[in-house]
This record gives structure tokens, C-alpha cells and sequence, in this order.
């Protein structure tokens, strides 16, 4: 048995989890999941029905996750050491880890379901503010950063580079020089490739 288990439909977030896994080489099976026959498996790992959902497989006991930034994380902790943030990168890290995985997600999916913030008020009591405040300063984070943490691409930039990668690949982000940089930077690793590659332009 491989030591992880990837509940997985090509055409949803759980590329995410894939290419995460290509990143940390680790060993995996797929587990495929049809929308309009979820299997149980998906339900004991996730009771909202969504993918992906990691399972690890250990001596011990088998352990789920959810939750694409979670996953992320989960496996840069337990397969992938290398792609965890050094000291000094664990406050970027982390900071747009949760940023991209609360603010941004949040404003892209208001904004295409047809709903903004109504005035000063109402920016005031969601936690993005504005889209455009939320997408200002995603693309700012990238004006002298090759990667999340600076130089060095982390298990973050999985996270975060497929919200920016999708973004504006279906125009849910504006397109900037700064995220068109980074993302061409992404695009280029072979993980990204064995992965979000599949994603049609």
C-alpha cells in the first residue's frame, strides 16, 4: 500500500493535493471520485463530499485531511521537510498560506457568485475588505519576491500559486506582472507539470 491515498477528480481543487504530492515525491495511489456517485471513502474523510481528502496511511492508524492549504502543509510536515519555512519564513509562510486560503478565496468566490461588499460598512465586516484590496495585495506580495518566502519556493507557493495560477488562467484575478512572473515560475517545475499541467489553457 503507498503510504498516501488521494481522493481525486481531475476537474476540482484536488489537483492541488496532487501536485503537492509530486512536490514532496511522495509515494500515493489515486482514488478516483465521480460527482454523481461519491463513494463512502470520501464521506468518512470529509463529510462535506469534497475533494481533495488525503488519507496517510501509517503503522499506526490512518489519518484524514482535508482542506487544500491543510494537505499542503500536512505533507510539507510529514514527507517533505525541505519545503517547510526556516525560521525567519515562517511569518510569510503562514501569513499568505492563510491569506490566500481565507481572504482571497473568500473575495473570488463572492465576486463570481455575484456579491461584493455593499459601501465602507460592509467592507467593514468582511474580512477581505474589497476584491480589489485582496487582489492589490496579492499581486503587491510578488513585486520583489520570486516565491512566498523570497528566493526559495516552500509548500506555500502550492497553495498560493495555484489560487494565482487559476486566477488568471480564468480570469478570477486580474492579470498583473507581478502574478504573471510568478506563475510562468511556477509553470515551470516539473511537479506543476505532472499536476496543474493538465489544467487546459
Amino acid at each position: 500500500m503507498a503510504d498516501f491515498t488521494l481522493l481525486f477528480n481531475p476537474m476540482s481543487r484536488a489537483l492541488i493535493g496532487k501536485w503537492a504530492l509530486e512536490e514532496a515525491g511522495a509515494d500515493y495511489a489515486i482514488f478516483p471520485v465521480e460527482w454523481d456517485n461519491k463513494p463512502a471513502e470520501l464521506f468518512a474523510a470529509n463529510p462535506l463530499g469534497k475533494v481533495p481528502a488525503l488519507i496517510h496511511h501509517t503503522a499506526g492508524a490512518d489519518y484524514a485531511v482535508s482542506e487544500c492549504a491543510a494537505i499542503c502543509h500536512y505533507l510539507a510536515e510529514t514527507a517533505a521537510p525541505a519545503l517547510l519555512p526556516s525560521d525567519a519564513e515562517k511569518a510569510d509562510y503562514f501569513r499568505m498560506m492563510f491569506f490566500a486560503a481565507g481572504p482571497v478565496e473568500a473575495a473570488v468566490s463572492n465576486k463570481a457568485a455575484g456579491w461584493v461588499p455593499e459601501g465602507e460598512r460592509g467592507e467593514m465586516t468582511i474580512g477581505y475588505g474589497s476584491f480589489e484590496r485582496a487582489a492589490a495585495m496579492l499581486d503587491g506580495w510578488f513585486a520583489e519576491r520570486h516565491y512566498v518566502c523570497g528566493a526559495r519556493f516552500t509548500m506555500a507557493d502550492v497553495y498560493v500559486g495555484s489560487q494565482v495560477d487559476w486566477g488568471l488562467r480564468f480570469g478570477s484575478i486580474p492579470a498583473g506582472e507581478n502574478l504573471e512572473a510568478y506563475a510562468a515560475r511556477l509553470r515551470e517545475r516539473p511537479a506543476y507539470a505532472a499536476s496543474m499541467g493538465a489544467i487546459p489553457a
